[in-house]
């Protein structure tokens, strides 16, 4: 398959399901939460797919390594507010456990993409030199 623009890559896709799917688990959530825990984990959803878009976007593979690293990070922040939520008592276990599962494969996908951008940033240190 041929990449032509961010919407072609399975890792932006199952980013942006990840994002609906937190945004529907939210949406219960107490409103007193609405500025607390449900924004923040809302925003760190949404960083995850708008990072990879914006990366991909940029002009140098470095670039890209820097906004797949910042996804990175908001996955990790995205899984501990999951795990809150569910010490909170905002979600059940099985909710817990589906959007974890999510994070993990979307996890794995990123840590690949970041492999092959290393690899590509290294041939073309290799070229240039």
């Amino acid at each position: 398959m041929d990449i032509r623009s961010y919407r072609d890559l399975l890792v932006w896709q199952r980013a942006m399901d990840l994002v609906a799917g937190v945004y529907q688990v939210t949406s219960s959530f107490p409103k007193h939460e609405l500025y607390g825990l449900s924004g923040q984990t809302q925003r760190a959803a949404v960083s995850i797919p708008a990072n990879i878009a914006e990366g991909h976007d940029r002009d140098s593979t470095k670039e890209y390594l820097r906004h797949v690293a910042i996804a990175l990070g908001s996955l990790a922040e995205l899984e501990t507010l999951i795990s809150i939520s569910l010490r909170l008592k905002y979600t059940d276990v099985g909710t817990h456990n589906a959007l974890q599962d999510e994070c993990r494969t979307l996890g794995r996908m990123l840590r690949n993409l970041q492999r092959a951008l290393r690899g590509r940033r290294a041939r073309q240190e290799k070229e240039s030199s």
